[in-house]
């Protein structure tokens, strides 16, 4: 068949032909079989005369300049600018969902605002940024578009990273390896029950791609969004921070971030003696690099040396306030501290 017209709609990658026309998608752990003129779960691939479309290649519904720590990345280029896009959709049913206005809606691709990848490539050179970013809803929802990107990122000298909810397959995470994925932040939401229960999905799925990403030599960090009444226990937070030792190990950094009311979730804010407790029970487990977020200027932003205690990366919100290392060395004890690509 010959394909659709418009820039945005594509054939998708990782699906197989089912009998009857259907289609199943093997981008994300739902593999939805999918009829002929329906969509996927996500609503971004289409069953078109029984191959899978995406929809949503290089439609951007939001772009924006930002700072590495706000994915949030902290040993990963800090103090640097990471051009940043999102589109529609998503793969999980969060109520608390942040960015609702894009992840809650689908694409329509008669009124796509399409960039080609030559062109956002050629936007993070023109803004002075040090690498890209996608992110504001799923991004592996752009997973067509990403692998096209990430390869000219690279020629270009840039890094490549996504923000998200890991729920994606083995095939999807080497796929990105392999076109040039350099960093992952994965949020993993809670314990089973409560990301089965909110998010609609398996959060051991979600674990497996940190373990696994680790291994393909992808810089990981994981997040956290603390939300009250659904993964704030001590005992879900102490569960969250063994799992983390298990899969990510005790460097890889851990992000406590608070949550907001919005959407369909009206809990209140998070509790700071929430957060400060979910940083104390990681670290008494065992964990090294603990970080909260959302509290411009407490202590637990900054990096300290484990060994020491010698104040590191002093942060404020987004900026970095002052650097006290040597190359990536605490220059009290020696102890190396994971940070990968400059500090600028």
């Amino acid at each position: 068949m010959a394909e659709p017209e418009m820039p945005t709609v594509r054939r998708a990658q990782l699906f197989k032909k089912l009998p009857d026309e259907r289609v199943q998608c093997n981008l994300c752990e739902r593999r939805c079989k999918i009829k002929p003129n329906t969509t996927g779960f996500c609503k971004v691939r289409k069953n078109i005369g029984g191959e899978l479309y995406t929809l949503v290649y290089g439609d951007v519904s939001s772009i924006s300049a930002n700072p590495i720590e706000k994915k949030p990345f902290y040993h990963f280029w800090p103090g640097s600018v990471a051009l940043t896009i999102g589109t529609w959709s998503c793969n999980q049913t969060c109520p608390w969902c942040q960015n609702f206005s894009l992840s809650k809606f689908p694409p329509n691709p008669s009124r796509a605002n399409y960039i080609a990848p030559e062109d956002f490539v050629k936007q993070a050179l023109r803004e002075r940024c040090q690498g890209i970013s996608i992110s504001f809803n799923e991004p592996t929802l752009m997973f067509e578009y990403s692998l096209d990107v990430f390869k000219l990122v690279h020629a270009r000298g840039l890094y490549n990273t996504y923000v998200t909810n890991g729920y994606f397959t083995l095939e999807a995470l080497r796929m990105l390896h392999d076109a040039g994925l350099d960093a992952l932040c994965i949020d993993v939401k809670g314990d089973a029950a409560a990301v089965r229960k909110y998010c609609g999905a398996d959060v051991d799925v979600v674990w497996r791609n940190v373990r696994e990403a680790k291994i393909l030599g992808i810089h990981v960090e994981v997040v956290n969004l603390v939300v009250p009444g659904v993964n704030d226990r001590d005992e879900q937070l102490r569960e969250l921070a063994r799992r983390h030792l298990r899969e990510a190990g005790r460097e890889t950094p851990l992000h406590f971030t608070a949550y907001y009311p919005a959407y369909k979730f009206d809990a209140p804010p998070t509790p700071l003696a929430t957060l400060e407790r979910a940083h104390d029970i990681a670290v008494s487990e065992g964990l090294e690099f603990v970080y909260l977020g959302n509290v411009p200027g407490h202590r637990y932003e900054n990096t300290c040396c484990p060994n020491c205690g010698e104040m590191l990366i002093k942060r404020f919100g987004l900026e970095l306030v002052k650097i006290n290392l040597k190359g990536n060395r605490c220059p009290s004890c020696g102890r190396e501290i994971p940070i990968v690509g400059k500090i600028l």
